[in-house]
Order: C-alpha cells, then sequence, then structure tokens
C-alpha cells in the first residue's frame, strides 16, 4: 500500500505542467519552480516507472491533479469506472488540487479525444452541477472548474460563460481555475473584449490560474487561434494575467507546454517570468 503525507497547499508561485523528459533537471534544477500540474489520466495505470518519478516529485513539490476525461459537461453520466480510478490517484498522491474542464468529451459509447463546447442553458447547468457534485462527493475533496476555449458560440446558450460559471460556482461550492489563454483564444475566435470578460469573471473563486500557448490557423476565411499549448505564452496573454492579478492578488501560476516540448531552461524561464509576474502582486486581493 503507498501512503503519503499530508498534502501541502498549492503555494501562490510558478508551476509547470510535468512531463517525464525533465524529470532530472527538475530534480537537480527546478529554479522559480515550487510546484508540478500531472494529467490524472497518465497515471491510472499499475504503476512502473511514471508511478515512481510521481512519488519522488510528490515527497518535494506540491501537486495538482489535472483531470482531461470526466466529461463534465457531457449530456450522459459520468463513466464511474473512470472516477473510480482519479479517486484512487487522489487517494495516493493526495494532491494540493484537483481540476477537471467545463466541456464534453463522451458521446454515447465513444470518447472524442477533445474538449469540447456546450451550450449555456439550464439543461446544461443541471447535468453540469449534477456531474461536479458526483466528482467532489465521489473524492472527497473541492474540485476547480476550468473555463474553455471556444470555437464557436451556440444560438441555444442564454447564459454568458461568466455569469454561467458563476451560477456553477453558487450551486455546487466548486472553485474556479482560470486559463488566461483560453480567455484570449475564445475572445479572438468569437469576437469579445477579453478585458471585459475578465471583469466579469467569477474571480475571486479563482484557486489556480494556467498560461500556455496557442497557433494560428489560416486555412480559412478568418484566422481561427488553437488553444494547441504548443508555443510561448504570448504578451497579450501576459498582459491579460497582470490584469487578473490586480484582482485576484497572487495565485499558482501554471506554465503549460503539451506540445513541441522546449528544453527545460526554456521552460524554466517561462516560470521565472510567471514568478516575476506574481512578486508584483504579494498582496491581499482588491
Amino acid at each position: 500500500m503507498i501512503t503519503s503525507p499530508t498534502p501541502p497547499q498549492l503555494p501562490h508561485a510558478a508551476g509547470v505542467g510535468y512531463k517525464a523528459d525533465h524529470f532530472d533537471q527538475i530534480m537537480a534544477a527546478p529554479g522559480p519552480v515550487k510546484w508540478l500540474e500531472i494529467h490524472a489520466e497518465n497515471y491510472l495505470g499499475a504503476g512502473g516507472r511514471p508511478k515512481a518519478q510521481l512519488i519522488a516529485l510528490r515527497d518535494r513539490f506540491a501537486l495538482s491533479v489535472h483531470g482531461v476525461g470526466l466529461s463534465i459537461g457531457g449530456d450522459r453520466p459520468l463513466d464511474q469506472t473512470h472516477l473510480a480510478q482519479v479517486k484512487a490517484l487522489c487517494d495516493w498522491v493526495q494532491p494540493a488540487a484537483f481540476s477537471e474542464h467545463l466541456a464534453w468529451s463522451t458521446h454515447e459509447d465513444g470518447f472524442l479525444n477533445d474538449l469540447l463546447p456546450l451550450p449555456y442553458n439550464r439543461t446544461t447547468l443541471a447535468q453540469v452541477c449534477t456531474h461536479i457534485d458526483q466528482v467532489q462527493d465521489t473524492l472527497g475533496r473541492q474540485m476547480m472548474l476550468e473555463n474553455p476555449s471556444s470555437y464557436m458560440a451556440f444560438s441555444t446558450s442564454t447564459w454568458s460563460e461568466p455569469d454561467f460559471i458563476g451560477e456553477i460556482v453558487r450551486r455546487t461550492g466548486c472553485a474556479l481555475l482560470f486559463d488566461v489563454n483560453n480567455v484570449f483564444v475564445s475572445a479572438a475566435n468569437l469576437g469579445f473584449n477579453p478585458q471585459a470578460y475578465i471583469e466579469a469573471y467569477p474571480l475571486k473563486y479563482v484557486r489556480e490560474i494556467h498560461l500556455a500557448g496557442h497557433h494560428e490557423d489560416n486555412s480559412h476565411d478568418a484566422t481561427l487561434l488553437i488553444d494547441s499549448h504548443s508555443a510561448p505564452v504570448c504578451a497579450q496573454v501576459w498582459a491579460l494575467l497582470d490584469q487578473v492579478l490586480h484582482y485576484t492578488g497572487a495565485q499558482p501560476v501554471l506554465i503549460e507546454r503539451d506540445n513541441d516540448i522546449p528544453a527545460w531552461p526554456s521552460l524554466r524561464a517561462e516560470a521565472q517570468k510567471a514568478q516575476n509576474a506574481l512578486a508584483q502582486h504579494m498582496r491581499v486581493p482588491a
């Protein structure tokens, strides 16, 4: 049986999404990195090297577990086998935080390897809240919900995204993971003002912040931004982070990189940039 110490809280400092290729360098020279995030679905197997590395990391860093496959926004019941596996992972890792996405990835008996958007109306609100309640009850912990990146809007939506997410928090008691790049991507694709979105967002419930890069798809009549996590964080997203931190004060800030993974010194340098931004907001939130 694997046992673990009492989990630390996520520090209000820079973290990175963990990649196994960086293990030795993270252990030897973490720089400003004080915490790590893992994708739950990479660790649902029986054991082996990935879990051995995770034990070593857990003993040194605070960990956040980020789910990508529960399909919180799906129109069918949650996969109870998958949820039980996530619970087993959280039980032995004892992470400082667990999060999932406001998105869906299941349909009938299939699983789609994507995080797809949903309309914001009473029907989907009830579904999402039921699923979050089930996750929190099963895990025995509060979860964080991440705002999505969007490439289309639904004519059947009757709520704005910030208001919809705020109502989810009110009904379920969940916390929020605020992805700044997702706001920038969605704003560019759907034509809204990202600063106004941030002003309307229920920021007082944010407990973790994500930063990532994206790429431009110019194969259509209009440029489409894709939340690819394949590039450095752009200047506009850094500027939006500063706006968010003005209201939230310092929070745990993560650099995500899931494609075109750079060498560790490059990722560590981005984490240092996040830490420098946080240093300007080490105060009580406004």
